[in-house]
């Protein structure tokens, strides 16, 4: 089991609700490929470096994941044809994975 950082940003109009619905839609995805969802964070509406879509604002949540590559794949293809998303990102967490090993065990 890999651990991963997933990072996606909502169009600014997007309602406290719809980010709600978003949420709970992706971590489903998540579950439903046999991942787990470690911790989800709601970082809110911040200011983007520069207009994406014609857009100078996006809410931005944050998903930590533990789970196989397949996981990943599969979110990904579902954030790339949902139009409320502007962006998203997927880092691969060796630091984290490294450190709780290492001082847990």
């Amino acid at each position: 089991m890999n651990l991963y950082e997933h990072t996606i940003i909502a169009r600014q109009d997007t309602s406290p609700s719809e980010i709600k619905q978003l949420t709970e839609k992706y971590s489903k995805i998540v579950e439903k490929n046999e991942g787990e969802i470690v911790k989800t964070e709601n970082w809110g509406l911040l200011n983007l470096s520069y207009l994406i879509k014609k857009n100078k604002k996006g809410s931005y949540i944050h998903f930590k994941i533990k789970g196989k590559g397949n996981v990943i794949d599969e979110l990904e293809k579902n954030e790339a044809i949902d139009k409320k998303l502007l962006r998203y990102l997927t880092l691969q967490s060796y630091f984290v994975y490294l450190f709780c090993f290492h001082f847990v065990s």
